[in-house]
């Protein structure tokens, strides 16, 4: 049986997916977040989040790597994992204003 196999793959895969779903969900509330701040609607202001994303999108969109993207796999590989790491951290960091908004929701639908 190859030490890789399809179902240890899926099995490594669902383990994982909590990081997955923090990734989405930082990605998700940042825009919104960014509004209210911008609106002056949320503070104070989560500046390491604001940070955490400037350093994300840098490494993707600046030429230099630590691994230079020619190199088939690894190139890219290190991008993701460097990236989805920085959106776990972000998620973090949004977790004052994911309470806000759920007070500021439930409150807002109230007669």
């Amino acid at each position: 049986m190859p030490l890789l196999s399809r179902w240890g793959w899926l099995k490594r895969l669902k383990s994982r997916a909590w990081a997955f779903k923090r990734m989405a969900r930082g990605l998700r509330l940042f825009i919104p977040m960014t509004n209210d701040v911008v609106r002056g609607r949320f503070r104070p202001v989560p500046w390491k989040a604001f940070a955490l994303m400037a350093a994300a999108v840098g490494y993707l969109l600046l030429p230099f790597d630590l691994i230079p993207d020619f190199v088939v796999l690894f190139g890219v590989l290190d991008d993701v994992v460097i990236v989805g790491w920085l959106l776990n951290r972000i998620d973090e960091q949004l977790a004052a204003y994911r309470a806000w908004r759920l007070e500021h929701d439930s409150t807002a639908h109230e007669p």
